[in-house]
């Protein structure tokens, strides 16, 4: 999918009135624009409005289209708060100039390698990239060493990805920063001769569980989330993390920004503190989307490789540019 404007995304996305607490007036409540995990976010949102009594309408849509929606609404966006799965979303938002600053004590709460320096917006969780295989076809000495190696030939026809996702144009963005436009555009063009394209991540491991190529490049929550339910779909499955700050080790941020349109901006910045603090970070390690909790002395699910294993490699997720990396993936013929 490209990071195009869908009018429709706005219209179609699926609203969810959360009401929990003391009865308060409608336009006391806030909308969260959503790109995040349905359930996640909504379980963040039953448990802010318990707390605090504020009601909370959630609108769920993908990355791309919420922050393209955003910019082409401006001043007169309805959201209050744009939560992603990651940052080229919000960086697109932040160049826009639609954010407000994020109250200093949120900010204080997170570490700042998940953050911006602007303090325009802040992150919520965090994904890990990792390359899943099928451990009936792959020995662990046959494992690639560094996402680079699925450009060599000897790889064509044997690894999958779901392109068209905002989570792998962030995997690309990572190794646009870290490696060049020369190098990922030749990387790409490689790809593009190796792999197997599949629609959407989940899709990816399903393939791979099931023998239809050996590998694939996902993020780690799919494994665990499937895991935690049947199991059915990996079995087969085991996660290769690349780490030694390899561009395949890229940990990518999810992000939350209030609008500077914001009509309720004392209860939109009272979430984002709850999400990042410690409601929000107990969701996380006791919740089912198994995705990192990234605020200073949080705790992960314990069923996580511990977040200071991945050895990621530094990226400043504001400085992801998904527009160059729509063009060099088109350019390769991949989108």
């Amino acid at each position: 999918m490209k990071y195009a404007l869908s009018a429709l995304a706005g219209a179609t996305a699926l609203a969810i009135s959360l009401i929990a607490g003391p009865a308060i007036a409608e336009d006391e409540g806030i909308v969260v624009y959503n790109a995040q995990h349905e359930n996640l976010t909504k379980a963040w949102a039953e448990g802010f409005t318990k707390e605090t009594g504020i009601k909370v309408t959630v609108r769920n849509g993908g990355d791309s289209d919420f922050s393209n929606q955003i910019v082409a609404e401006g001043t007169a966006s309805p959201a209050d708060v744009f939560l992603t799965e990651n940052s080229p979303a919000m960086a697109l938002v932040e160049a826009a100039g639609l954010f407000a600053p994020v109250d200093t004590e949120t900010l204080a709460q997170v570490p700042q390698e998940y953050q911006p320096a602007s303090g325009k917006w802040v992150g919520v969780a965090a994904r890990s990239t990792v390359f899943v295989y099928n451990k009936t076809k792959l020995a662990a000495d046959q494992l690639p060493k560094s996402l680079l190696d699925l450009a060599d030939p000897s790889w064509k026809g044997r690894w999958a990805a779901s392109p068209s996702g905002a989570d792998f144009q962030a995997i690309v963005s990572a190794f646009l920063q870290l490696k060049g436009e020369a190098a990922t555009a030749e990387w790409l063009k490689a790809m593009k001769e190796n792999f197997t394209a599949y629609k959407g991540n989940s899709t990816v491991m399903k393939a791979v569980n099931a023998g239809e190529v050996e590998g694939g490049v996902i993020y780690h929550y799919y494994y665990y989330g499937d895991q935690a339910k049947t199991g059915e779909n990996s079995k087969n499955v085991e996660l290769h993390y690349f780490k030694h700050q390899d561009p395949g080790a890229f940990v990518s941020v999810s992000g939350g920004g209030v609008l500077a349109s914001s009509k309720h901006p004392k209860e939109a910045q009272a979430f984002l503190k709850w999400v990042t603090g410690k409601g929000g970070r107990d969701v996380l390690k006791t919740g089912d989307s198994f995705e990192y909790a990234v605020g200073k002395g949080a705790e992960s699910n314990p069923k996580l490789v511990p977040l200071a294993d991945l050895q990621a490699p530094k990226v400043d997720p504001t400085t992801l540019n998904s527009k160059k990396v729509t063009d060099l993936m088109t350019a390769a013929g991949l989108l």
